[in-house]
């Protein structure tokens, strides 16, 4: 059956892609972050493509008409350069800026998404205050 039936999601939740996205505008660390969605059934945010990418930074500028940086689920906080997502999925898409991930002071080990003029990711202290998108667990 090659028709996907497109996800139905909880009111404040936004489908894209068959998988359910919110963002939240409360500043939090990484892990606090990590930890709110999973008190709302999610994970800090996994990205998949260039499509959810886009569609996150769609889905942060309708929400705040900015392109505000936000929390998404990768971190290296285990390993360093072994980048994890907090869902469990495989890294295989990334949309790092020109230089990153590198690791300044040894000290970054989170991913924020929608950094600097060109909007990529940008590893940073998992200490720094942002918003987030976090994603439902597939039922």
């Amino acid at each position: 059956n090659l028709l996907r039936r497109s996800v139905e999601c909880p009111t404040d939740w936004t489908a894209i892609n068959d998988r359910c996205f919110r963002y939240i505008a409360d500043v939090k660390t990484w892990a606090a972050a990590e930890k709110h969605c999973l008190y709302l059934g999610a994970n800090l945010a996994s990205v998949h493509s260039q499509e959810d990418n886009h569609h996150l930074q769609t889905l942060i500028f309708t929400a705040t008409r900015k392109s505000n940086k936000a929390w998404i689920g990768g971190s290296d906080g285990q390993e360093t350069n072994i980048w994890l997502w907090s869902d469990g999925s495989p890294m295989t898409y990334t949309n790092w800026c020109p230089g990153q991930p590198n690791n300044a002071f040894r000290l970054q080990h989170c991913i924020q998404m929608n950094y600097s003029k060109k909007k990529c990711w940008d590893d940073v202290k998992c200490s720094t205050l942002l918003p987030s998108i976090c994603v439902k667990k597939n039922s």
